[in-house]
């Protein structure tokens, strides 16, 4: 993302890989609108978006109030957004600054992150993960995929195996793009490919992100990642959630209370604009699946890496 002082750029990630487009957003609404559409998505972009959201709102004389309500509306699972929001209605300094704060205090926990989580990766290892937590996702650098890039910084030689992440291709479209791009070693697979490779023990460890994490340590993410979590459990194979502070929610007692995103079926019944499946037929399409605490080995934040109990762990470091 940009703020170039009178609008917000957003790559369009919609439309990635193969083109790249940038998306101005000079309004709140329009914010809203690429948060709701994904132009944008990832729980820390989401909320740096929704903080210049809420700047060009008080730069138009709009009101905030109104405009925290439509942007905190655009999707309802990840935390980072009604934080942001909530922080920004709270400002007293420039709005515009602080969301220049907000992505700049992003960026800075993305590699403290990254170096946090880096100690858990031996020298040489093969690391899955599920959905986008690079630098796309967030204000930049990324969570899951600091991890990643802060190991190959220290020395260490680290593959990735990337999930395809149905039905929206994130690892597919994003993950592989951005990891190619860095030219770090990556390989792509389909979702229902990773139980044969943990089989073969491919995996030295699984790193995702998350949209939120209740108080007591389960945590939301992108569908499909409990049941990596269950096969990494399965086969033995450290499972690590890489994620800002900004998305605990300590107001939220356990994974049954977060908000399931539902998103349209075209999604699921079209690929790239042609069908794929029959007229008519029923769908559901949760945009997030809950991981239990108890397959987490450890939450890798900005502050440090919490084990269980979270609980206990997470009112400690916040």
């Amino acid at each position: 993302m940009r703020w170039d002082g009178e609008a917000l750029q957003l790559l369009d990630q919609r439309l990635l890989p193969l083109e790249e487009v940038w998306v101005p957003c000079r309004t709140a609404s329009d914010v809203a609108e690429a948060i709701r559409t994904m132009v944008v998505r990832g729980a820390p972009a989401i909320g740096v978006s929704a903080a210049f959201g809420m700047a060009l709102a008080a730069r138009a004389g709009a009101d905030l109030a109104r405009a925290a309500d439509e942007l905190k509306r655009s999707r309802p699972t990840a935390v980072n957004l009604a934080w942001a929001v909530d922080r920004m209605l709270a400002a007293r300094d420039d709005l515009v600054r602080e969301a220049e704060r907000i992505l700049e205090e992003d960026v800075a926990a993305n590699r403290a992150i990254g170096r946090h989580g880096a100690a858990l990766l031996g020298g040489s290892s093969t690391v899955l993960t599920h959905c986008n937590a690079g630098a796309l996702a967030t204000g930049g650098y990324g969570t899951a995929l600091g991890v990643i890039r802060a190991a190959i910084e220290s020395g260490k030689h680290v593959a990735v195996f990337a999930d395809e992440t149905r039905p929206y291709l994130q690892g597919a479209r994003l993950t592989a793009w951005e990891l190619q791009r860095d030219n770090i070693d990556v390989t792509l697979i389909t979702d229902n490919m990773s139980g044969h490779f943990f089989q073969q023990g491919k995996f030295d460890a699984v790193v995702v992100g998350a949209d939120r994490i209740a108080a007591n340590g389960d945590t939301a993410n992108k569908i499909g990642t409990y049941t990596v979590a269950v096969l990494a459990q399965a086969h033995g194979v450290p499972f690590y959630v890489a994620a800002p502070l900004s998305t605990i929610d300590p107001n939220c007692p356990s994974g049954a209370e977060i908000p399931i995103e539902e998103r349209s079926a075209a999604e699921v019944v079209e690929m790239f604009g042609s069908r794929v499946a029959p007229e008519g037929i029923n769908v559901r399409h949760p945009a997030f699946d809950v991981t239990p605490a108890r397959l987490i080995t450890a939450i890798i934040t900005e502050r440090g890496v919490l084990r269980a109990p979270y609980g206990d762990a997470l009112r400690g470091i916040a």
